[in-house]
């Protein structure tokens, strides 16, 4: 017993990371069935509605590019620390935000707090895992960020049902208080921040960025695409629900929660299609299941129905997993990797933030059912690009990795 609980403590990401991004995604679960629904209690248009939704994304957005400068100057604890505790603040301020711009300016300091999180987070797996695993290591981080969200909105719509749609902003900070902790305890002052220390002086974001045009050109386009169909199922399979279906709160959280289980189940075949076949061999398909499920939201009927159709999605987001990640990693500079990070994430930032702005300017325009359709054209986009457009970064990187083992 006491030599398992010592393997667990010396592990690189299962105390310093995993469980902590469990933990923060069942607080984003939490939110997911809340938000459209919390936004509209305002009284306001769909477009307003994904204002406030996409205001988190848009102050990633804001963030990305400094939070991976700034990355090397604090170094990977405090800047996940520093992020994780100002994002938890920021989304706790809005069980007591009383209009739509204020509302807005929490989502907006919690996503620009997020995006020295998600980054430190990324440049320490970067650091941490093996080439070897990488796909694996990063599909079952995934998998967990899919683990928390099917939890989370379930218990969400029940916490609002009982207390009300502002309660599970409370709960979220509180939770995350506790991932703040085990972080402070488990990460730890490794080879990583020492690596980042000496290589300051190579790394400029400008150099950065004419080095690796090409490959952030093609490959971040596909991201756009993708990052902007999982966030906009999101804004319509719950507005859907309530709107158009006429379904309560917790009948929201219970269809959302059944979608992520789909989607958590397949983390782990994820990643070993990526390190097995290839990163698009599970990018591909992935997209093009959910660009074809999210077609079928506007022929939905009744609550059944629409669980189906959600869990289709999910299907296909699960295929996805880790993958975003996996190919930002594989594609970065070790020697510029904060600031190529920080722009790939600004990428998929670009689409996260896309996808609540369309949904909510067509549904405006035309009607929501039209918006998913959009949706599904943004995906159908994003496999268009990666199977003609986006190299196979496995096979570089596994010629690489056999030059080492062989000393060539």
């Amino acid at each position: 017993m006491s030599n398992n609980l010592h393997k667990l403590n010396h592990h690189p990401l299962i105390l310093p990371l995993y469980l902590p991004t469990f933990i923060f995604s069942f607080c984003q679960g939490l939110l997911i069935p809340i938000l459209p629904l919390y936004a509209a209690d305002f009284d306001v248009s769909y477009g307003l509605i994904g204002l406030v939704l996409a205001g988190e994304t848009l102050g990633m957005l804001v963030g990305d590019v400094p939070a991976g400068m700034v990355l090397r100057r604090l170094g990977q604890k405090r800047a996940m620390l520093w992020g994780l505790a100002c994002a938890a603040l920021a989304t706790a301020a809005l069980f007591w935000a009383a209009s739509v711009p204020e509302a807005f300016l929490y989502r907006l300091l919690s996503g620009f707090s997020l995006s020295l999180f998600h980054i430190s987070r990324h440049a320490y797996m970067a650091e941490a895992i093996k080439l070897t695993s990488r796909g694996r290591a990063i599909a079952v981080f995934g998998g967990i960020n899919r683990i928390g969200k099917f939890a989370g909105p379930a218990a969400g719509g029940i916490i609002a049902a009982l207390y009300g749609l502002r309660a599970p902003f409370l709960l979220f900070g509180l939770a995350c208080l506790f991932a703040l902790i085990i972080m402070a305890i488990f990460v730890r002052l490794a080879a990583v921040e020492q690596g980042v220390a000496t290589r300051i002086h190579h790394s400029h974001l400008i150099s950065t960025l004419k080095a690796h045009y090409r490959v952030l050109g093609a490959a971040g386009a596909g991201q756009l695409f993708a990052q902007m169909i999982r966030t906009g199922r999101d804004v319509i399979i719950p507005l859907y629900a309530a709107d158009i279906l006429g379904l309560r709160v917790q009948d929201v959280g219970f269809i959302i929660s059944v979608a992520a289980a789909v989607d958590m189940s397949l983390f782990y075949p994820a990643g070993l299609v990526m390190d097995r076949w290839g990163r698009k061999a599970a990018i591909v398909p992935s997209f093009l299941i959910q660009a074809m499920a999210m077609s079928l939201v506007p022929l939905t009927w009744s609550f059944l129905s629409l669980i189906i159709v959600a869990s289709l999605i999910g299907f296909g987001n699960g295929l996805s997993s880790g993958t975003m990640l996996t190919l930002g990693t594989d594609l970065a500079p070790r020697e510029s990797r904060g600031e190529f990070l920080g722009v790939w994430r600004l990428i998929g930032d670009l689409g996260a933030t896309g996808g609540p702005l369309v949904v909510g300017a067509v549904a405006d325009l035309v009607i929501l059912p039209t918006a998913a359709l959009a949706m599904a054209g943004a995906g159908l986009t994003a496999v268009f690009i990666f199977a003609l457009l986006v190299p196979e970064t496995l096979k570089k990187h596994h010629l690489i990795s056999g030059l080492r083992t062989t000393g060539k």
